[in-house]
């Protein structure tokens, strides 16, 4: 027993086989293999080529070695320009490397706008401009990519009515720091985007001040029945850059939000609001739009985007046409009212097999949430006897959460 023992207090680190000690490394942090281990050995290791391979492809998103530099020496090369924004920089340069690769055929003007990653110099030179600090993740992801041109149509998403037309530019740093908010309701306050149509705007709140909770993103909205200019309401759109940016490309890349006519629409489909009726499919997407909604009074807009469409396997004799439409509309207080008139939009679309039409429109409420259900009565091109009726699946319109300002909020506590 005392022999074994002793065999095996004088293995030592050097003599242990290399394999598993890089196999038991590759599983530390950068920051583990960059400290100086007790044993020159593990020292030796630590620099292993394959083991930086891994932290470059993790951290930096690149897996490709120029000639004459090692993974190591890359690795340092990253971090010294860019090692603020470890904790960010993969999770925003995949998600632009993921909405340009999208776009790229899609809609290529965007892509086109793109304008290149900004210096730390620059964005130091606008921290001292506006007094105050930007959050490294707005700051990372600006690295990568300084906004876009100010160009139509923008990269953060359009809407089109018959009488109405939103779509907003990323702003770079430069033009955001022009419009940086120091006014009494807006202190402290950076445009993320602009909308040349309705001078609409997000913002980043860059400090907690007037109700806002520091980096939120936000669309103001002017407390119409105040006499103080001061109190604005907020549609809260974010809860900091990492979350807006990335939420927003997720529904770009997968689909959420339609491409339609080189453009983004901020639609937003829910799955279950689809219906089939025999050989005929209704499903339906909604979009609230905050620069013809307000909190004070209650007024929020919505629009919502219908999609009807003939299966390809039906009969040519199914062929029908639209007549009418019935709509059941409840609110979030339970009133309820029904609406019913011919066609929709001003047509009478005739379904043949194969066919898609679409169509948006819009309502209002006085309360934030609400939702829809009816249906379309449809006659037979082949016999107008033969009526019949396509359900239109229930769908939900809900505003962003929104907050009121600290100036009504006082208000209302002194008037209680």
């Amino acid at each position: 027993m005392l022999t074994m023992a002793a065999a095996f207090t004088e293995l030592r680190m050097d003599q242990l086989p290399t394999d598993p000690l890089l196999h038991i490394l590759s599983y530390l942090d950068f920051r583990d293999l960059i400290c100086s281990f007790v044993s020159r050995r593990l020292n030796e290791l630590s620099k292993h080529n394959p083991l930086w391979k891994s932290q470059c492809c993790k951290h930096w998103l690149d897996d490709r070695l120029q000639s004459g530099l090692s993974w190591f020496c890359l690795f340092k090369q990253y971090y010294t320009d860019l090692g603020r924004y470890i904790q960010y920089y993969a999770v925003l340069k995949r998600a632009w490397e993921q909405l340009k690769s999208f776009l790229q055929q899609r809609c290529p003007r965007m892509i086109a706008s793109l304008k290149e990653g900004t210096t730390e110099v620059e964005l130091n030179d606008i921290e001292a401009q506006i007094g105050c600090k930007l959050p490294d993740d707005y700051r990372c992801s600006y690295r990568i990519h300084n906004g876009q041109k100010l160009v139509i149509p923008g990269l953060m998403g359009s809407m089109s009515l018959s009488n109405h037309y939103r779509s907003e530019v990323l702003l770079d740093v430069e033009t955001a720091a022009g419009g940086f908010q120091q006014r009494k309701g807006m202190r402290r306050c950076l445009p993320l985007t602009f909308c040349f149509h309705t001078g609409l705007s997000q913002y980043m709140a860059l400090e907690p001040a007037e109700g806002r909770q520091m980096f939120e993103s936000f669309y103001p909205c002017p407390d119409q029945t105040a006499q103080d200019p001061s109190a604005i309401d907020m549609f809260i759109t974010g809860s900091c850059f990492l979350e807006w940016f990335t939420t927003y490309v997720h529904n770009v890349v997968t689909g959420e939000y339609p491409i339609i006519r080189d453009q983004i629409f901020r639609y937003v489909h829910d799955k279950s609001c689809v219906a089939t009726t025999g050989d005929i499919t209704v499903s339906v997407s909604t979009s609230f739009l905050p620069e013809l909604s307000s909190v004070h009074p209650p007024h929020f807009f919505f629009t919502y985007r219908i999609r009807i469409e003939m299966s390809s396997s039906a009969s040519p004799e199914a062929a029908c046409q639209l007549d009418s439409r019935y709509w059941k509309i409840t609110t979030s207080d339970g009133n309820v009212e029904e609406v019913q008139g011919p066609g929709v939009v001003g047509e009478f679309p005739v379904m043949t097999p194969g066919k898609v039409h679409e169509y948006a429109s819009c309502t209002t409420f006085s309360t934030s949430s609400e939702y829809m259900e009816g249906h379309y009565t449809f006659h037979r091109l082949a016999s107008k006897e033969e009526v019949f009726q396509v359900a239109i699946p229930r769908f939900h319109m809900v505003c962003p959460p929104f907050r009121e300002p600290v100036v009504r909020t006082v208000r209302g506590s002194a008037t209680l």
